[in-house]
């Protein structure tokens, strides 16, 4: 079955659990987090912090610490890692800061690395709607923000990036962001409008990506030191919500070992469509090597199409770039017919390894 973009009805009745609308309330939930960012106290962490691991996976959790990282990469001077495995690296001790993130509140892999970080003895932080992680909190007395549930943890952005910012700007970590998170806020009330469900493919930039990209393989190409978590974010949302196989890499690194790849028989890259992110703070050659890119791979590859970030701050200009990625990620499974809800490969996963299914409530 296949849905034309521009017939919104028939979006939202295939769309099961109204992603397009929680992603189209970005703004309202933005403001939520703020609110409850502000409540969180750490006041019982009280030593000076060493290094920071963030124990994390998902849509959700690991993508907004890699947000974290690139938004903060020349301002925050202790080292911030994200955890996203079983174990914890050997040099955590008591002068390390651990943030706990878990939507479920019951991740196996964090609730193992949290019981790890409490042997440790580490400073812990938890982020979390519920489970056996805000057991853990409650039982253990740290510092704990309890955030709303129900909703798929890949679109609760503002109810983990928020709440990460405001324990580092409580710790004296780095500067307060507020005017920079207004911004955000303000542009997601304009974003919805440009890039939501009535808004139609002629004036959509989103929708026509995901005509763009349809039928050929996703390829999203970002910039370092900034904008390699947007471009993250972009393959994780395309293999979550669309359903499909998609991969990134970030520009300049990608020209000393990749790139050679684009001399694949044509045959190959002709399935292949290439998005490169594009943004202000873009060094003069990291600039010339996006367009370059673009140049050479317009002559070989299925698809390439160029997208820039908006907005005055870096952190409005990393979420214009996510927000962009979120819709063309919902289009290019609806496009198709499919509900971008599901996800039935995780959930057999967690059946074979006896963990509690992946459950949403059709609305």
């Amino acid at each position: 079955m296949r849905i034309n973009l521009d017939d919104a009805k028939a979006l939202r009745e295939l769309d099961t659990i109204a992603a397009l609308q929680d992603t189209e309330s970005y703004d309202e939930q933005f403001k939520t987090g703020l609110k409850l960012s502000d409540s969180l106290d750490v006041s019982n962490i009280s030593v000076k912090i060493e290094n920071i691991v963030v124990l994390g996976t998902g849509g959700g959790s690991a993508a907004s610490v890699n947000l974290i990282k690139s938004y903060l990469f020349d301002e925050l001077q202790v080292p911030l890692q994200l955890n996203q495995g079983y174990t914890i690296p050997a040099f955590v001790d008591a002068k390390t800061l651990v943030i706990v993130v878990s939507h479920s509140g019951n991740t196996e892999e964090v609730v193992s690395g949290y019981e790890a970080a409490i042997a440790k003895g580490a400073q812990i932080a938890v982020i979390t709607a519920g489970g056996k992680v805000l057991e853990m909190a409650r039982e253990h007395n740290h510092a704990c923000l309890l955030v709303p549930g129900g909703m798929m943890p890949r679109i609760v952005l503002g109810y983990i990036f928020l709440p990460i910012l405001a324990i580092l700007t409580k710790l004296g970590l780095i500067s307060d962001k507020r005017t920079e998170i207004e911004e955000t806020i303000a542009l997601f009330e304009e974003w919805k409008h440009i890039y939501g469900t009535d808004s139609p493919i002629d004036k959509n930039e989103a929708k026509q990506i995901a005509i763009e990209m349809d039928g050929l393989i996703p390829v999203v190409y970002g910039t370092l030191p900034f904008f390699d978590a947007p471009a993250w974010r972009w393959k994780n949302q395309l293999g979550e919500n669309s359903k499909l196989m998609a991969f990134w890499n970030a520009i300049p690194s990608l020209h000393h070992d990749e790139a050679v790849g684009w001399d694949s028989p044509s045959a190959l890259l002709k399935g292949v469509h290439f998005t490169l992110i594009r943004d202000q703070e873009d060094s003069e050659k990291t600039t010339q090597r996006v367009e370059i890119s673009a140049d050479i791979l317009r002559e070989r590859a299925g698809g390439v199409r160029v997208v820039h970030s908006h907005g005055v701050s870096r952190m409005a200009r990393l979420f214009s770039i996510v927000y962009l990625a979120d819709f063309v990620s919902l289009y290019a499974a609806l496009i198709r017919g499919v509900d971008p809800t599901p996800v039935e490969v995780i959930n057999l996963f967690k059946q074979k390894m006896g963990q509690p299914l992946v459950t949403v409530k059709v609305r």
